[in-house]
């Protein structure tokens, strides 16, 4: 398997992602993603390369999102002056549930991460999803706390507001890694 950069013309697929994780979210009692996600917003992360693709052969197994700018409200000025990338919207497809490619993602951007001189990778996740909140965990995350205060971004409560991190740490995650390296602001 082969990791990539998203381009414009996987928007649909990436969408489409969104809406199979949303069905087999809800199919277990979440209402994590159940708000369509904006085309726009989805095409401005892609063109501006923070958007990743795993691709087994012809077939998009995973996507993730990795970029050094954190939504806004989440993390303290004190946090944010300490070099991150930040991890969003991870997705595997159901096809390839199971294999442990969410882990090896993030063991990816954890890589990522130490190759860019982060000190660590972020991540929020969706506030009541116990299951994914445990599965951070497992994968290595600490938590940090929950963030319920202010609105998202698209009007409404916040939802995906619990964080945690792991240090950036070299790791063989097992990819073909054709993705180019981040631009990073420190």
């Amino acid at each position: 398997m082969r990791i990539v950069p998203a381009q414009p013309s996987d928007l649909p697929k990436l969408l489409a992602f969104r809406e199979e994780a949303a069905t087999w979210l809800s199919e277990l009692g979440s209402d994590q993603w159940s708000r369509p996600y904006p085309a726009d917003r989805l095409l401005a992360t892609i063109e501006a390369g923070t958007v990743f693709m795993v691709r087994d052969g012809e077939v998009t197994a995973a996507t993730i999102t990795l970029t050094p700018e954190a939504e806004e409200g989440l993390w303290t000025d004190a946090e944010l002056s300490e070099p991150s990338l930040f991890v969003n919207k991870l997705t595997v497809a159901r096809t390839h549930a199971g294999q442990n490619i969410g882990g090896r993602l993030l063991d990816w951007a954890g890589d990522r991460a130490y190759r860019s001189a982060a000190k660590w990778l972020r991540l929020d996740a969706w506030t009541t999803n116990e299951a994914l909140q445990r599965y951070y965990l497992r994968q290595g995350f600490e938590y940090v706390r929950t963030v319920s205060e202010g609105a998202a971004v698209n009007g409404g409560p916040r939802v995906s507001g619990w964080l945690a991190q792991r240090a950036a740490r070299p790791a063989d995650h097992g990819f073909v890694d054709e993705a180019p390296s981040l631009p990073v602001p420190w």
